[in-house]
């Protein structure tokens, strides 16, 4: 421990072990039974509760909490712990609880994993290696990730699910049930448009000609049923009189992307 570096403000727990290299931030907290392996970082206000054990050369970064009891009702407090590999990036706001005596008893994820801001990893989880897990990804307790699966941001994974490796979970998908390995799933639809927001606008002051002219283009590219093309033919005649037609058909024009329909 002396080799680690410790922010004043940072408390660490009689029986933590920090590795050479260390650096704990700011205001965190590490418990007692928490083991921490050499040139991990932990940013500021990050809490670890043990026991825990993390490997070298993770990046843990500010408000993550490690270690937490599990969200279930049948924990009774019996000694559970969680394991983490090396080389992960554990971003803001991660929350990765330890496992439950009914369920193995540890939560591990492995090594090389991006878990970006904001995502979930629920008691008795297994997670593999060079996995990574977007913005809000969810997993319930008891699921298994293979390696190389990407969740993208929002999916949630029902409990005791199985994620094979290399799958691909597409945007805000919900999954309840075993999903084989090299599959890409998607939920069956994305937002569509309905209509212009046309309180707002009133909010922002257009006048009742602005908010027209903008129902009248929203027409030509979504209600009359024309392609694309032909939309912008109509939104082309439209901008020389509106200036926020002209920005409607730049943007259009500019995307890289296949326009939302």
């Amino acid at each position: 421990m002396s080799q680690a570096v410790v922010h004043p403000s940072a408390v660490v727990e009689p029986g933590a072990r920090l590795g050479t290299g260390v650096r704990v931030g700011a205001f965190s907290y590490i418990g007692t039974e928490v083991e921490i392996g050499d040139g991990t970082v932990v940013g500021p206000h990050c809490s670890i509760h043990g026991p825990t054990r993390i490997g070298r050369d993770n990046r843990i970064l500010g408000h993550a909490a490690l270690g937490g009891d599990p969200q279930d009702k049948k924990y009774g407090g019996e000694r559970v712990e969680l394991a983490i590999g090396d080389r992960n990036t554990i971003r803001e706001f991660v929350t990765i609880n330890r496992g439950t005596g009914a369920g193995g008893g540890c939560t591990r994820i492995g090594d090389d994993n991006w878990l970006l801001a904001y995502t979930h990893v629920a008691h008795d989880c297994v997670v593999g290696n060079h996995c990574v897990f977007s913005n809000n990804a969810t997993l319930a307790g008891h699921v298994e990730i293979g390696d190389h699966v990407i969740l993208s941001g929002f999916v949630g994974i029902h409990q005791f699910c199985r994620i094979g490796a290399h799958a691909f979970i597409g945007m805000g998908a919900f999954v309840n049930g075993d999903v084989p390995p090299f599959v890409m799933v998607a939920q069956e639809s994305y937002g569509r448009p309905r209509g212009i927001n046309s309180e707002g606008l009133k909010r922002r002051g257009f006048d009742p000609d602005r908010i027209s002219a903008i129902k009248r283009a929203y027409r030509a590219l979504y209600v009359a049923g024309g392609s694309l093309d032909e939309a912008r033919v109509k939104l082309a005649d439209m901008a020389g009189e509106s200036p926020d037609i002209r920005a409607l058909l730049d943007f259009i024009d500019a995307g890289e992307r296949p326009l939302l329909r």
